[in-house]
């Protein structure tokens, strides 16, 4: 009895031990330590848009890699130095995730503000909301105190990442690993609102899939080749109709059998999460605030808090 006893408040401990943990993150984390954090962040970020409005979509997916990854940590910001492995060369990774210069130009002027403070995790946290922003995005106030990674895991990025050629109880599960509910998982889709994808990440879908809009494949298959090859890295957008301003039109594009990953199309296909794609596609509003709180669900996965980890000096490199 004794032993069920202290095994019961060891399990209380660690459980208020990781309250603790979750706890230190807030929006008024650097109020005294960074004051101008949020500015300095943003307004770096308008600038990366200006010159290229792709970017948006590039940076909030940049921390969508980067949690599903160890958690919220910037260890896919981890370039490969001597025997040191990263995760930049993941599959879901290399030749496609972009940004990484954005990050460490924000970096340098965050150090010219408040040196060796701010954590690249959160600068990536920062950025992703405001890239959503900027687009016409839903705004959020960012849970802040992460510290950076000394390590990186290449194999889990390879295993955790969801597949653009997932079906939906893969992606539940998938979600469901991190601490995400399918909710989350519907409402974080809606990220591909904005951006484009390769080719080779699509060609299946629009040669192969039966719940795709016929005119819609064939509009697609011109640009894009049923043989791999030199169409490979050939874009489409991820959202037709409105492709770089963030809004609901992706899920009216799935109702409609339009939708470009077959990822995206499994959410509405059917299955579970068909009344909530609905939901999104007739309410605008629904979807900006399931999807501001999902992105802090997104970024409360396993943060290092406290002592764990370091503030990094230079975000590619450990210190």
């Amino acid at each position: 009895m004794a032993s069920s006893t202290t095994s019961h408040c060891l399990l209380v401990a660690l459980f208020l031990l990781s309250s603790a943990a979750n706890s230190q993150l807030t929006p008024s984390f650097y109020a005294s330590s960074c004051p101008a954090l949020e500015y300095v962040v943003s307004s770096a970020v308008n600038e990366a848009i200006a010159a290229d409005r792709r970017m948006g979509a590039s940076l909030l997916r940049l921390f969508f890699h980067d949690c599903f990854v160890q958690g919220c940590d910037a260890s896919i910001l981890l370039d490969d130095v001597g025997s040191f492995v990263g995760e930049k060369t993941a599959f879901p990774n290399v030749n496609s995730v972009r940004g990484y210069d954005v990050i460490n130009k924000i970096k340098i002027d965050v150090e010219a503000n408040c040196s060796g403070v701010v954590s690249c995790a959160d600068i990536v946290a920062l950025a992703a909301r405001d890239g959503t922003v900027l687009l016409g995005g839903p705004n959020w106030d960012v849970p802040l105190g992460r510290r950076d990674s000394t390590t990186a895991n290449l194999t889990q990025a390879n295993s955790d990442l969801p597949s653009p050629g997932s079906d939906l109880s893969t992606l539940v599960t998938a979600f469901g690993n991190k601490g995400l509910s399918p909710r989350d998982l519907t409402a974080l889709s809606g990220a591909h609102t904005i951006g484009f994808a390769q080719c080779n990440n699509f060609r299946d879908r629009i040669y192969n899939d039966s719940d795709i809009d016929t005119a819609f494949a064939e509009q697609l298959q011109a640009n894009c080749s049923s043989a791999s090859g030199s169409t490979n890295g050939n874009l489409a957008a991820l959202d037709e109709q409105t492709q770089l301003v963030f809004d609901n039109a992706f899920y009216a594009n799935l109702a409609a059998r339009r939708g470009l990953l077959h990822s995206d199309q499994e959410l509405f296909n059917g299955g579970s999460q068909d009344a909530l794609v609905q939901d999104y596609s007739a309410d605008n509003a629904l979807f900006f605030a399931d999807f501001a709180a999902a992105m802090i669900n997104l970024g409360n996965i396993s943060p290092l808090t406290g002592t764990d980890g370091q503030i990094r000096a230079n975000c590619s490199v450990v210190n």
